[in-house]
């Protein structure tokens, strides 16, 4: 068998399961096999051995069990990968998934018992193929001063780029969500999580909204000259939204450059309405009465859902990536998306799907019934010109027709 260069830790009470666990491991060519029988022979184990790749978690042990030893490693940089294998209840292994997230070690994959050779190839080799990116270094917490964030604003490097959204059928551009880069004149292009905060704390979301429209109207109006016709989508903070001024500054903004309400979307993130003020709600109202369109965005990420869709006007709904991400493993997230379909349908409302990054997603999406959808595989972030070239070809086509 190849050498897969692993260091791999079998977290199993059985002994004859955890025998054969690390049998198999060797046969498949992992460099370094360990086992423990509990939790804390585990954590002491990795002491003396130091971090390994992957960690073989079985949940139900006597002792510490699988659940807290993945707590403990979770900010001990310990173990990189967890893969789950339990005869625990499907619901109770799906609810580990997300407890190995949010201690920020990366799920691997869930196998069962006993443990077949073919599947745990699939899953180390998925940590072969996918090992952690290294952050860069504005990735590691490393936010940008005030003084930096003023400079760009006031020199233009902060720039408007569009992610295309797409007609899942046909392939047709429905409109673009319009997202914030820092196009920094030494580091390059530089992340929102860079910057974004730093525009929160100091009172800056308004200017760069006005910027950011400014430079997507203009771009909106080159698209329409070509004969794209695209909806603008923008992200509003919440607290955005609780500015009496908001809205009679936007209306200026497009009169000012000649585009109509119908062809501009606001998406506000879900979990940011848990307390709509009635200035926050007012501006909704008049932002729709401007004709525009307004998106709850992160769809089921928060936890107010069904009450915000009754009571704010809304007329799109995105639906969280998560449910994307995990659809093809989850019978549950496939659930949840039929089920929100016929929820837009039934409100009038469209129902656009996140973060679809390949073709099996797309393809299970469609079969669903999902017509409009935004990700990776579709279309990545792209600066204005490119978005024009990009859009060419398109337009062409669609004229064609």
């Amino acid at each position: 068998m190849p050498n897969l260069a692993l260091r791999v830790l079998v977290l199993e009470d059985h002994a004859f399961q955890r025998t054969v666990a690390v049998k198999m491991l060797e046969h498949l060519g992992c460099a370094a096999v360990y086992a423990a029988a509990d939790g804390a022979q585990a954590l002491a184990l990795l002491d003396t051995v130091g971090p390994v790749d992957i960690a073989l978690c079985d949940l139900q042990m006597e002792g510490m069990d699988g659940i807290e030893f993945i707590q403990r490693v979770g900010a001990s940089g310990q173990v990189r990968s967890i893969i789950i294998s339990s005869s625990l209840s499907a619901d109770l292994r799906r609810a580990v998934r997300q407890i190995v997230s949010l201690v920020g070690l990366e799920f691997l994959g869930d196998i069962e018992k006993p443990l077949h050779t073919q599947g745990l190839a699939v899953l180390l080799q998925k940590q072969v193929n996918h090992p952690p990116a290294v952050s860069p270094p504005e990735a590691a917490g490393q936010l940008a001063t005030e003084a930096e964030v003023r400079q760009a604003l006031t020199e233009g490097q902060l720039q408007a780029y569009y992610q295309p959204k797409l007609n899942l059928l046909t392939g047709v551009v429905c409109g673009v969500e319009v997202l914030a880069r820092w196009v920094h004149p030494s580091r390059g292009i530089v992340s929102p999580a860079v910057f974004m905060p730093t525009l929160e704390r100091c009172g800056l979301l308004d200017t760069w909204l006005y910027q950011k429209m400014g430079q997507a109207l203009a771009v909106h109006e080159q698209a329409k000259r070509q004969g794209s016709a695209l909806n603008m989508a923008f992200n509003l903070h919440a607290g955005q939204l609780a500015n009496p001024a908001l809205t009679a500054n936007i209306k200026q903004l497009l009169i000012r450059q000649g585009v109509a309400g119908r062809d501009v979307t606001f998406e506000i993130t879900e979990s940011g309405l848990l307390e709509a003020t009635h200035n926050s709600l007012e501006n909704l109202v008049r932002l729709r009465m401007l004709g525009c369109r307004l998106s709850i965005d992160d769809f089921g990420a928060g936890f107010s859902s069904m009450q915000r869709l009754c009571q704010l006007p809304f007329n799109e709904i995105k639906l969280d990536a998560e449910f994307v991400r995990n659809l093809t493993l989850e019978p549950r997230c496939q659930a949840v998306i039929s089920s929100i379909l016929a929820l837009g349908e039934t409100l009038g409302m469209s129902v656009v799907i996140e973060g679809i990054e390949t073709a099996e997603q797309q393809r299970e999406l469609v079969e669903l019934g999902c017509t409009q959808g935004q990700g990776y595989l579709l279309a990545r972030p792209m600066s204005g010109a490119d978005l024009l070239h990009w859009l060419q070809p398109r337009a062409a086509f669609a004229g064609s027709l």
